[in-house]
């Protein structure tokens, strides 16, 4: 019999820092067996939606009611009447094995004085049985791919007796089949009752998984309803405020360049083999691949990070050495890693810092660096790239995601690059400030620069280069004209050399 009361229902949330409203007024339901979809651009007020329902900070007005009863406050509190958050990161403990951490939330929730491996590894294979999925629960963590993780996570939520699990951008670094095999859990664990709050910026997983839609923008819930009700692009547009274009972007013809870079037989053992690749001046190529195609290896490699075997590299002076990413820089070449957050940020410093990072030499003043004529450049960036920051002097850790990545955008785009590799350039990004980079890089290449985008969003190869290359098992598999391709064409070429993903998706 359906329950008369929803699992879940928000009313009225609001939720301010000082004079700053982030939440005003949010309010929606969640029934058991419902995915609903929690959508908006960075800086909507999702994260901290997110917080106040799994009992992380405290609303300033509004009710949040669990069965019809008002939650009691605090995290211990939410876990106990049923809701589980995954994070990003997943939370999870890597030199643990897989049934500890799918065990240990419900054994610290039921007070358990003793710990039995028996018990704990009984109750994960439970879980997992549930969950239809066939897992190994004595490997250690740290040793399993990420989408594993992931579904250690799902687990470790169901043994706490979750009924609704909120998923914080759950996909971003997981392969087609992976996004595939995650859905099928999700629809198996729906139909047994269980709830999801699903928080994603990629507008086709929304569609594919979701049965309703709440659309926050500044803070506010402006449209909801059942996902039937909309169409792609006027979900975007709720999401951002304004009509974006999710076509190609449009551009000039590419002007004839000899290459900026070119790559003959080049090969890492293990990683890729026997790539070769020309990239011009003006011109945008996109090698897209899965997941342990060999295509960050490459990138890495063309910014002196890891080595090639054999091989030549060359550039207009002939064939050159990468050594390391100063002898890249010293060649013009700039590189934007995939994780921003570890690896292209120093997440408690100043904007300005991190902006000015790899040109402070423009900042000398004699043997000392000047912070006014540093904190000026930056200023002068933020206004050019549209970065939504109140100046130089904040920690880069208070943007959101899309203008965090403007940011690093900019310090390189100060070096005046030949070469710009941008690793996945808009992963956790939101739509519009997808957009917004998209014509950025754009315009970075038809003012000269050559540009390489690694990544494995066929819809960003798409919209973004005038060349796709495809890269399958380490090698370069498949070349396709950007602007005449389709998205079934390049998803055929790239799952070409594996079929068991290609039909689980």
């Amino acid at each position: 019999m359906p329950s008369p009361v929803p699992l879940l229902d928000l009313r009225n949330l609001a939720k301010a820092y000082g004079p700053i409203p982030v939440l005003e007024g949010v309010g929606f339901t969640l029934w058991p067996g419902e995915v609903r979809c929690l959508a908006g651009e960075n800086g909507s007020g999702k994260s901290t939606l997110i917080k106040i329902l799994s009992g992380v900070i405290a609303a300033d007005a509004g009710e949040v009611l669990f069965d019809g009863k008002r939650a009691p406050k605090g995290a211990r509190a939410a876990i106990a009447m049923g809701l589980s958050v995954i994070w990003q990161d997943f939370s999870l403990l890597p030199n643990l094995t897989v049934h500890e951490n799918i065990s240990f939330l419900s054994a610290l929730s039921s007070g358990a004085k003793v710990y039995s491996a028996r018990r704990s590894r009984a109750l994960a294979l439970e879980v997992l049985e549930r969950m239809g999925v066939s897992l190994d629960p004595d490997r250690v963590l740290e040793e399993i791919p990420v989408a594993e993780k992931q579904v250690v996570a799902i687990a470790r939520a169901l043994a706490n007796e979750a009924r609704i699990i909120v998923m914080d951008e759950p996909t971003t670094a997981l392969t087609r089949a992976e996004v595939a095999q995650l859905f099928r859990i999700v629809r198996q664990l729906k139909a047994d009752g269980v709830a999801f709050l699903f928080v994603s910026h990629k507008i086709e997983e929304v569609f594919a998984v979701c049965d309703t839609v709440t659309v926050l923008r500044d803070g506010k819930a402006v449209v909801a309803g059942p996902i039937t009700a909309f169409r792609p692009a006027g979900l975007v547009e709720a999401m951002s405020g304004r009509p974006i274009d999710s076509q190609r972007l449009a551009r000039s013809p590419v002007a004839a360049a000899a290459p900026v870079l070119r790559l003959r037989g080049l090969t890492r053992r293990g990683d890729y083999e026997g790539v070769d690749l020309d990239l011009h001046s003006g011109e945008i190529t996109s090698i897209v691949g899965l997941l342990g195609s060999g295509r960050t290896p490459l990138a890495l490699s063309l910014f002196g990070l890891l080595q090639p075997d054999s091989g030549t590299i060359e550039d207009a002076s002939g064939v050159i050495r990468l050594r390391s990413a100063q002898d890249a820089m010293a060649r013009g070449i700039a590189y934007v890693p995939e994780d921003r957050l570890t690896e292209a940020l120093f997440a408690d410093q100043p904007i300005r810092d991190n902006f000015g990072v790899a040109t402070m030499e423009h900042d000398l003043r004699g043997p000392f660096l000047s912070l006014r004529s540093m904190a000026a450049r930056t200023n002068n960036a933020i206004r050019r790239l549209s970065v939504r920051a109140p100046g130089p002097g904040p920690n880069i850790s208070t943007l959101s995601g899309g203008n965090a990545q403007k940011v690093v955008l900019a310090r390189w785009m100060e070096t005046d690059p030949k070469l710009l590799i941008l690793n996945g350039p808009t992963v956790g990004v939101d739509v519009g400030s997808k957009r917004a980079i998209h014509e950025l890089v754009l315009a970075l290449s038809r003012q000269g620069c050559a540009v390489l985008v690694v990544t494995d969003d066929i819809y960003e190869a798409m919209a973004l280069s005038d060349c796709i290359r495809v890269m399958t098992g380490g090698r370069l598999t498949a070349t396709f004209d950007a602007e005449s391709v389709t998205e079934d064409e390049i998803y055929a070429a790239v799952t070409a050399d594996h079929p068991q993903e290609e039909s689980a998706a």
